[in-house]
């Protein structure tokens, strides 16, 4: 007789790993031999997942004849108040071996990953499966014919939009530079113009806002594929979070191993990057690449070779793919978090005097190309179109359509906690490091805060006084501004000013 258990939510997020808590007198516990860290499989009416224990000690906060389930194992099961459960050991997964395989230097085929996917989707593989199948396919592990396999297999795994016989347009950013929020401006040029451009956007993982972030203070953007739909029917394009639209799903959980291991794989990147652009239906796609030296992709080198991943997989995928180099020495813009960048990308649409000149001209660029990119363009005049839909308004106005349709636009906020942080000497500024003032960002609590972040005052190339106003940090509680401002004050290098010359 199968023993069962009384499910109770724990409200604890674990992000996508399913967490199950028993009490360490659990007689279920004890009858299995379930131990800290086992894997247990759940089954709860039809449905049934596999998730992790974590063991609870005696006088804590769970019975003995309870299970408490994490936030994300509680919606998977479709858990509610009252159910019980039944908990047993699982099989192992069918891909431990290709894994193995793998962490030994043996090469995959789409089956192969395909079924590392399915099991990674099923919770079927621990955080040390996933950290293991990461590492063997780190660095440059994985060969083109294994990126463009698992390219696939993500692909394959969630669901893919059709937009029929449609030329649809998106882009991607490789990341890595703070303030860079061209989407919105892109999208709505390229929608304005009369193209199709349903992009859906990540929020932010290790920056201070994901495009997602910043979009979600001017206008919601958690729509299901139906909602996304209706808004591109009605408007040629739209500004979502593609982490409610399981397209490529598995790559939710790829990243968030990937991510504390600060691996660079090309593979990888290629892979999520794609996959989630095929399953958006994409038949045009430019990649914008920033180089810098603290940037995400450092040299021309590592740019290269990670182009010629992307257009060869793009290629296998059938995908019509562009690259963009551009200039990733400093942040875009003033704005590094949620409702900074808003304020800038909103600037921007509105020509407002004291628009960042750089986002603008970065923008312009960006939806200049993918313009062109379009079937039947007049090669080379992209930028001009692009330039007067925005000059003349057009874009700004279907930036707000795009809003209306996904819900309404709302005017982005501002922090109550706002600080200078000043020069220490008078110098012309030669550098700023990506890295550190997304750091400074974050710590004040960006992107969870929306309206936390740093406001920039100066560029590269300024001269700057003594006592002059650098940033502005913004934050929503003292304790946070607090925080940022100690880390703040104790880097050195974060903005790099040459000594004034006597």
């Amino acid at each position: 007789m199968t023993e069962t258990l009384a499910l109770v939510s724990s409200r604890i997020d674990t992000y996508r790993q399913p967490i199950v808590y028993m009490h360490e007198d659990c007689h279920v516990c004890r009858s299995e031999g379930f131990a800290a860290q086992t894997r247990i499989r759940i089954d709860l009416k039809d449905r049934w997942i596999i998730a992790t224990l974590n063991v609870v000690r005696r006088g804590a906060w769970l019975a003995v004849d309870q299970a408490a389930l994490s936030v994300s194992a509680w919606a998977a099961l479709g858990a509610e108040i009252g159910d019980e459960a039944a908990f047993s050991h699982p099989e192992p997964p069918a891909s431990a071996s290709m894994i193995r395989a793998k962490a030994y230097g043996e090469r995959l085929d789409r089956a192969g990953f395909a079924t590392i996917v399915r099991d990674t989707l099923d919770s079927r593989l621990s955080d040390l499966d996933l950290a293991a199948f990461v590492t063997a396919c780190a660095g440059d592990r994985l060969n083109e014919a294994e990126t463009v396999a698992l390219t696939r297999a993500m692909k394959e795994a969630g669901q893919t939009l059709d937009w029929g016989q449609h030329t649809v347009l998106d882009k991607h950013c490789v990341g890595g530079l703070p303030g860079n929020r061209t989407t919105p401006i892109v999208v709505a040029i390229v929608a304005a113009a009369g193209h199709l451009i349903p992009k859906t956007s990540s929020r932010a993982i290790t920056s201070p806002a994901g495009t997602a972030d910043t979009m979600e203070v001017m206008a919601p953007v958690a729509l299901d594929a139906a909602a996304l739909r209706r808004v591109v029917e009605a408007e040629g394009g739209c500004l979502v979070w593609g982490g409610g639209l399981a397209l490529s799903p598995a790559d939710d959980h790829f990243i968030r191993v990937e991510r504390p291991l600060d691996f660079d794989s090309t593979g990888q990147l290629v892979a999520s990057v794609l996959s989630k652009k095929a399953a958006a239906g994409a038949t045009h796609v430019l990649i914008d690449m920033p180089v810098g030296p603290t940037a995400k992709v450092r040299s021309a080198g590592a740019a290269e070779a990670l182009g010629i991943r992307l257009s060869s997989v793009g290629k296998a995928l059938g995908l019509n793919l562009a690259l963009h180099i551009s200039d990733g020495v400093a942040p875009v813009g003033r704005g590094m978090g949620p409702a900074l960048e808003a304020h800038d990308v909103l600037a921007v649409l509105r020509r407002a005097p004291d628009a960042p000149g750089d986002l603008r001209a970065r923008a312009l660029d960006l939806a200049g190309h993918l313009l062109d990119l379009a079937p039947h363009a007049v090669a080379g005049r992209g930028r001009d179109r692009a330039q007067a839909l925005l000059d003349s308004g057009a874009a700004e106005a279907k930036f707000m359509a795009i809003c209306a349709a996904q819900g309404g636009f709302r005017k982005p906020g501002t922090a109550a906690q706002q600080i200078e942080i000043r020069a220490p000497h008078a110098g012309q500024l030669t550098a700023i490091d990506n890295r550190r003032i997304a750091r400074i960002a974050k710590l004040a609590g960006a992107p969870r805060q929306k309206s936390a972040g740093i406001r920039l005052l100066v560029r590269i190339g300024d001269w700057v006084d003594k006592g002059q106003p650098l940033y502005e940090l913004h934050a929503e509680t003292p304790g946070e501004l607090a925080y940022a401002l100690a880390y703040a004050e104790s880097q050195t290098g974060v903005l790099t000013l040459s000594e004034a010359v006597s």
